[in-house]
């Protein structure tokens, strides 16, 4: 087993919720992902707000093209490590 961690960059809280929601239905992820709030720089407004969707990937079977496609379903990227 491998330390494999992706991130999902999403423009908002609706979009990572969906795509959480999705992600477990599409690929069987065994651990729920976690949701996390990036604030950018200098912005006060949590309407401005990034949600990153971390997901523990311990068998790295989530292929990082896959993601890509994945999170661009909701306006969204993957992060490179």
């Amino acid at each position: 087993m491998s330390d494999v961690r992706h991130v999902l960059v999403l423009p908002d809280r609706d979009a990572a919720e969906e795509a959480a929601e999705a992600l477990g239905e599409r690929f069987g992820v065994d651990e729920e992902p976690q949701l996390v709030r990036d604030s950018l720089a200098g912005e006060d407004d949590a309407e401005d707000a990034q949600w990153l969707l971390v997901v523990e990937d311990p068998e790295d079977r989530l292929a990082p093209a896959v993601l890509d496609e994945f999170a661009a379903e909701w306006d969204g990227w993957r992060e490179e490590p």
